[in-house]
C-alpha cells in the first residue's frame, strides 16, 4: 500500500499507520480505499487480535485533502455521490471490523479525522490533541462522518462541533466522550499498549459478539425485539468452546488459552 503501513506482531497487534506526513495524514481517494481493504483484511485474519490506528508524523489526521476536496467542488453530483458512497463505506469497515479498533491521537484530529477516530471503537489521545469538526469552515458539512460523532458524543456535542466548526482541546474531546482516555504525548504509546493488554486477556470470539451485538443496540426503551436478541445471543455464545474455557479457566486459577496479556 502506498498510504498506508501496516505491520502486526507477534501477539496479534496489528498497526495500521497512516503515511502521508507531508500534509498531516490528510486522505485523499486512494487512502481511503486503502484504509477500506486494510481493515477489511485485517477484519478477517485469525492471527490478529487488535487494531491500533496511528499517524505518522506531527498529526493523526488532517482530514479530506484539500486538492481531493477542490476536485469534488468541480465534478459532477454524481461524481460526488459515488466519492462520497466510497468514504462512508470505509468508515463503515472500521466501525465494522470484528477486531477492536483503537485511535492513538496526537496532534491534530481535523474533519475526516475525527470520523476516524469516532469510527474506531475507543480513542486514547496525547494531551496536546486537538480536535475540530472543521468543514462548515469551506462551506461544507461533516455529513459522512455525522453518525460515528453523534454515536460518539451525543447529538448536542456533535451539533455545537459541526455548526461552530472550533478547535477543542483534549480534555473538552474527554469530557464529551469523543476520547476516553488523555495521556501526556511521552506516555500515549504505553497507554495504548495498556488498553491492548486489556483486550488481550479477553476472549476474541466475545469481543467480536460484542461489537455484532452493539452494533444493533439504540438508546431507548428495551423493546421486546431487542430482549430477544440479547437472550439468544448470549444462549449461543454460552455454548461456545471459548465460553467453555473461560469457565474452566476462571475455576481452575489459570489463565485463558487465548490471554496474551
Amino acid at each position: 500500500m502506498q498510504t498506508l503501513q501496516i505491520t502486526k506482531n507477534d501477539v496479534g497487534v496489528a498497526r495500521v499507520e497512516m503515511a502521508r506526513p507531508e500534509v498531516f495524514n490528510a486522505f485523499d481517494e486512494q487512502m481511503i480505499g486503502e484504509l477500506a481493504q486494510a481493515f477489511a483484511d485485517l477484519g478477517q485474519d485469525s492471527a490478529v487480535r487488535v487494531v491500533v490506528l496511528c499517524g505518522r508524523g506531527k498529526a493523526f489526521s488532517a482530514g479530506a485533502d484539500l486538492q481531493w476536496m477542490q476536485r469534488a467542488s468541480q465534478a459532477t453530483e454524481e461524481w460526488n455521490l459515488e466519492d462520497a458512497r466510497r468514504f462512508a463505506a470505509m468508515l463503515d469497515a472500521i466501525a465494522a471490523c470484528p477486531k477492536p479498533t483503537i485511535a492513538r491521537v496526537h496532534g491534530v484530529a481535523l474533519g475526516g479525522g475525527v470520523g476516524l477516530a469516532c469510527a474506531c471503537d475507543m480513542a486514547v489521545a496525547s494531551s496536546d490533541a486537538r480536535f475540530a469538526a472543521s468543514e462548515a469552515r469551506f462551506g461544507i458539512l461533516p455529513a459522512v462522518i455525522s453518525p460515528y460523532l453523534v454515536n460518539a458524543v451525543g447529538k448536542r456535542h456533535a451539533l455545537r462541533l459541526a455548526l461552530t466548526a472550533s478547535r477543542i482541546d483534549a480534555q473538552a474531546a474527554l469530557q464529551m466522550g469523543l476520547v476516553q482516555q488523555v495521556v501526556e504525548a511521552d506516555e500515549l504509546d504505553a497507554a495504548v499498549n495498556a488498553v491492548v493488554a486489556e483486550l488481550l486477556a479477553n476472549g476474541p470470539n466475545a469481543l467480536a459478539e460484542i461489537k455484532t451485538l452493539f452494533r444493533q443496540l439504540e438508546v431507548g426503551p428495551v423493546t421486546a425485539g431487542m430482549r430477544e436478541l440479547t437472550a439468544r445471543t448470549i444462549s449461543r455464545v454460552r455454548g461456545t468452546d471459548e465460553a467453555r474455557e473461560g469457565f474452566a479457566a476462571f475455576l481452575e486459577k489459570r489463565p485463558a488459552a487465548w490471554n496474551r496479556s
